[in-house]
């Protein structure tokens, strides 16, 4: 198992997002409903937010609530904002724990009351952690984002934006854009998924599904990042 320690701590990815994806095959296969994917799925987060952190990631960016994903049945939907607000309710001691701050990006706004309340208490209380920053993308969208973002521009009344004032505009500004962008399940599509911040980063893709993804994964991909030349067109 590729280990923390066979890492280039000079070349490590300031912040790397995932696309979180199988957990519906995952649970297919074993004759289970999807809802059993996204439970196991969780224990994966638990696994490559410590791994991450521990490798000195400075921020991470997980996939877990996507603007169509409205269009999943009402079960299935249900389910999952019930799971958000328990994982998110008893995550924050473990994330306390290893000095985490908490964030989310994407339209919160249309969230269940409930679930922006745990969100809500959750950030209040990791805000002042100072070590890698988790950030969640939940009800999110790439173009959604970005047309949020120039109705900002244009309530705002100005004129026209460079690159780094529009950025600023983005649900995420404080953050860096991902140098690595890790998506399981072998799919090769981006999901409508920071297409922005994403220009420049790697892409590592695995065939394993979400919920078997764990350290051993996550290292072969920081060190599979480690082995590009990074040229962003030079």
């Amino acid at each position: 198992m590729p280990k923390s320690s066979a890492l280039d701590p000079a070349r490590l990815p300031a912040h790397v997002a995932i696309i979180m994806d199988g957990n519906r095959r995952w649970a297919k296969k074993r004759g289970l409903p999807a809802v059993a994917g996204h439970k196991a799925g969780v224990e994966s987060v638990h696994a490559v937010v410590k791994a991450a952190s521990d490798a000195g990631i400075r921020a991470l960016t997980i996939y877990a609530f996507s603007t169509e994903n409205w269009g999943r049945s009402r079960l299935e939907v249900s389910a999952l904002m019930f799971l958000l607000e328990r994982t998110i309710a008893a995550y924050a001691d473990e994330l306390d724990r290893e000095n985490v701050r908490l964030m989310f990006s994407g339209r919160l706004e249309q969230l269940p009351k409930k679930a922006r309340a745990v969100m809500d208490k959750a950030v209040e209380r990791l805000k002042g952690k100072t070590g890698m920053t988790l950030n969640i993308a939940l009800n999110y969208g790439g173009r959604q984002e970005i047309t949020d973002a120039v109705n900002k521009a244009l309530a705002s009344g100005v004129k026209s934006v460079d690159e780094a004032a529009f950025a600023r505009l983005l649900y995420s500004p404080s953050l860096p854009d991902p140098d690595l962008l890790i998506r399981t399940s072998g799919e090769l599509r981006v999901s409508n998924f920071l297409l922005w911040q994403a220009a420049y980063a790697e892409f590592y893709v695995t065939e394993t599904f979400w919920p078997d993804f764990r350290e051993k994964e996550f290292m072969a991909a920081l060190l599979d990042y480690q082995a590009r030349d990074r040229r962003r067109g030079k």
